[in-house]
């Protein structure tokens, strides 16, 4: 008798033992969901049908920029003399055929993607670029380009060879090399300027006349810069100088004065060559070929694309070095680090990161700069992409690229909430149904 109640008590103790294991492994489950809950990012789907088909048979060279302004309209700046021969046929005279023609440098979209603005080109009191490169619309409403494309004198720049109307030896010219040869002072001629302009078109400013450069401690001109930003709370435009320069410049945006300048890590720049990058050697204390955009966060921080050495460097607003990361590290030719934009909320929690070497958009936290998660892969369907060169965001959460080399083409990228993070690779975010 007595063993069986020995037995009974024991039964009871290890099922009241079972159901406590029972309890505690459920709430460490939970637990454990919980914490991967609170890993969350931004997600995406590309609108297939955006923007709709350009006008006077138009087509896009390659798009070196793209912004957004206050409206939600969307900017961009491309290469209409990086077209192929049998692309603009409807230039010859008598036109070989119908199609095509190159659009103007400069084209303006609204939310549904109809075209509703179009200039760029010479003009007087200004040096236009034979390569404009990268676009920002100002809180005032002004729009900013760089010009950083080079041309061999005498020869007429964008001339054919075989079937190619050439844009010469420069940044964007092939996929997966860089250009870091200083040209200056053997017969190149370089754009070398930042210009200003009204929404309309009208010049305002420039900064920087061409060829005058006289290496990245010229307080006074630029060599082939890359992109800007204005400053909202100073007015204060901050260039990213760039593909022949190493560092970042800042000028007042309303009269084009100099203010101050710095390299990497907050050191004076020097343009010593410093070979190819190698993912294996103690991190360079320059930056490299090309310093590919800033930008300024609304707490005052300044993000700065190092392309070609895979890295993000963060700054003061007067050049104190604050912090870095490497993305994809390993990634070598034209590198990983193209282009960023913000997100929409008022903290700015999140960074979307154009790569265009290995043609994703990496989502980082802004705060530790570790990427959360990825999207896109190489190709030319809806939501691939071929060097995305540019990235810019809308008061909705959207965000749109713009592809170089011969992607030639922008997308847009609807904002669909923040969702748990479940994969690190989310591929190509194309709509599951027409319903969605």
């Amino acid at each position: 008798m007595r063993n069986a109640k020995h037995r009974v008590y024991f039964g009871v103790g290890f099922l009241a033992v079972m159901a406590m294991l029972a309890v505690v492994y459920s709430a460490f489950q939970k637990n454990g969901t919980v914490q991967a809950a609170q890993i969350e990012a931004p997600t995406f789907q590309v609108d297939p049908f955006w923007p709709k088909p350009l006008p006077n048979h138009w087509i896009l060279g390659q798009v070196i920029g793209v912004a957004v302004d206050k409206q939600d309209h969307v900017w961009l700046v491309q290469w209409p003399n990086g077209l192929e021969r049998g692309e603009i046929h409807g230039t010859t005279n008598p036109p070989m055929a119908d199609c095509c023609v190159p659009a103007p440098p400069v084209l303006k979209f609204d939310q549904e993607g109809n075209l509703i603005g179009h200039w760029g080109g010479p003009g007087e009191g200004y040096d236009w670029p034979n390569r404009p490169h990268g676009i920002t619309v100002d809180y005032k409403g002004n729009v900013w380009i760089a010009g950083n494309g080079k041309k061999k004198e005498p020869a007429a720049f964008g001339s054919f060879k075989g079937n190619v109307l050439l844009l010469g030896k420069g940044p964007e010219g092939a996929k997966g090399g860089d250009d870091d040869e200083d040209t200056a002072g053997n017969g190149y001629f370089h754009d070398d300027m930042v210009l200003k302009f009204t929404k309309e078109g009208k010049f305002l400013l420039q900064i920087g006349k061409p060829g005058e450069s006289k290496g990245s401690n010229d307080t006074a001109n630029l060599r082939l810069p890359a992109k800007t930003f204005v400053d909202p709370k100073t007015n204060e435009l901050y260039v990213a100088d760039g593909y022949a320069n190493h560092r970042v410049i800042v000028f007042d945006a309303e009269t084009g004065k100099y203010k101050r300048h710095w390299g990497a890590y907050g050191h004076i720049p020097v343009d010593e060559k410093m070979g190819s990058y190698d993912p294996d050697a103690p991190p360079t204390q320059q930056f490299r070929t090309a310093v590919h955009c800033v930008a300024v966060a609304n707490d005052g921080l300044v993000y700065v694309c190092d392309r070609t050495n895979d890295r993000i460097q963060v700054f003061k607003t007067d050049g104190t070095f604050v912090k870095e990361a490497f993305i994809e590290k390993r990634t070598l030719g034209s590198g990983s680090v193209w282009d960023i934009t913000f997100s929409q909320d008022p903290a700015q929690k999140y960074i979307y990161l154009a790569d265009g070497e290995n043609d994703k958009i990496h989502i980082l936290s802004r705060d530790t700069l570790e990427v959360l998660t990825s999207f896109g892969d190489g190709g030319r369907q809806p939501g691939e992409f071929y060097g995305d060169h540019s990235i810019a965001s809308d008061s909705k959460g959207n965000i749109y690229t713009g592809e170089s080399y011969r992607g030639q083409r922008i997308q847009k990228f609807i904002y669909k909430g923040l969702k748990p993070v479940t994969l690190a690779e989310q591929g190509v975010v194309y709509p599951k149904s027409a319903k969605q």
